[in-house]
């Protein structure tokens, strides 16, 4: 890998149609093993609930598999959706983590919810506890991974278990300003989700690094971009493989996106002019073409943000093109 630029992949664990959600799960246990092998930084999950086409539900159960395969990827969740949670639990599942994997756990936490109003209210169960209280739970959560008190009133003596001798690497996600500003002003990583708000200036990063304080684990300010991309053999078919996101894409505006659709599904679409332009439009915002051609679009974004990692997110409904597009960026990111 560009020893200056550190690459990263973020999986999310699709459901490809014609699959099942097992075929999802094991196809991310083989990517974190090509991650690998192939020389990527981190190997992050997602968390998405009461979805037909992304598997990963729960980061932590999942990155109790992977720790067991690869031996020095680090791991993480890309990310925990901590609305949903008490902190003191995430810091227990995450120390115990760290504890049978030492040194490679990543903490990725976010603010949304990962899901429709009724699931994120069956998830939280009655607790009035939401995403106003994000910041406090930010807090709090820090303080229980550094055995320190937590700010909340009541919790002040609490202390999570496993005790470790390194916790793991807190991280905040998310696709704002307000989240930006927030791990800045929390001391901590951040990791902006460009594949999910590609129209965001380059002045949040400078925002960031503006407002931060340093914190119990980072000392400077340190931060990702996570983009879609897609590398071929060939441009066009890079495009071609492409088409599968662009009616996923559409179907997820639309509120269904079902499960993820093959390329001969997304050729057979009869899409409307409106949908063609928003296809068009979103096109523009992702490195998609040859492996060279990913590389300087990669580049380009890591340029103008200013980032020191750049994460992948790469979909497609044949799980070997997949593996192949990350195959080949890795192949020439040295070069």
């Amino acid at each position: 890998m560009t020893k200056s630029i550190p690459l990263s992949v973020l999986d999310q664990s699709p459901i490809r149609s014609g699959s099942t959600a097992f075929d999802a799960l094991q196809e991310t246990v083989e990517l974190a093993r090509l991650s690998e092998d192939l020389g990527y930084h981190r190997f992050w999950v997602a968390e998405h609930h009461a979805s037909d086409a992304l598997a990963g539900c729960s980061p932590e159960v999942l990155l109790g598999r992977l720790g067991a395969e690869p031996s020095t990827i680090r791991l993480g969740s890309g990310g925990v959706m901590l609305p949903h949670y008490s902190p003191y639990k995430v810091a227990e599942n995450f120390k115990l983590l760290q504890t049978l994997y030492p040194g490679r756990m990543d903490l990725g936490v976010g603010r949304a919810p990962g899901t429709d109003p009724f699931t994120a209210a069956a998830i939280r169960y009655g607790s009035r506890v939401g995403p106003e209280h994000f910041p406090n739970m930010v807090a709090d959560l820090q303080a229980l991974l550094n055995d320190t008190d937590p700010h909340t009133q009541g919790m002040e003596n609490a202390r999570a278990f496993p005790k470790v001798d390194i916790p793991p690497d807190m991280w905040m996600l998310g696709s704002s300003e307000d989240s930006a500003m927030l791990a800045g002003l929390s001391g901590l990583p951040y990791n902006f989700a460009y594949f999910i708000n590609p129209n965001i200036g380059s002045d949040i990063f400078k925002q960031y690094r503006q407002r931060f304080k340093p914190g119990p684990n980072w000392e400077q300010p340190h931060c990702a971009l996570t983009v879609f991309a897609i590398a071929a053999d060939t441009e066009e078919e890079a495009v071609r493989l492409s088409k599968s996101r662009d009616l996923w894409f559409i179907r997820l505006l639309r509120g269904n996106p079902g499960p993820f659709p093959s390329v001969a599904e997304a050729e057979e679409y009869p899409f409307s002019e409106g949908e063609l332009a928003a296809i068009e439009e979103n096109r523009g915002k992702r490195a998609v073409g040859t492996a060279q051609q990913v590389k300087e679009k990669l580049l380009e974004l890591a340029d103008h943000f200013k980032v020191d990692e750049i994460m992948l997110v790469t979909i497609t409904h044949d799980p070997q093109a997949r593996r192949r597009s990350y195959e080949l960026i890795s192949s020439i990111w040295n070069q």
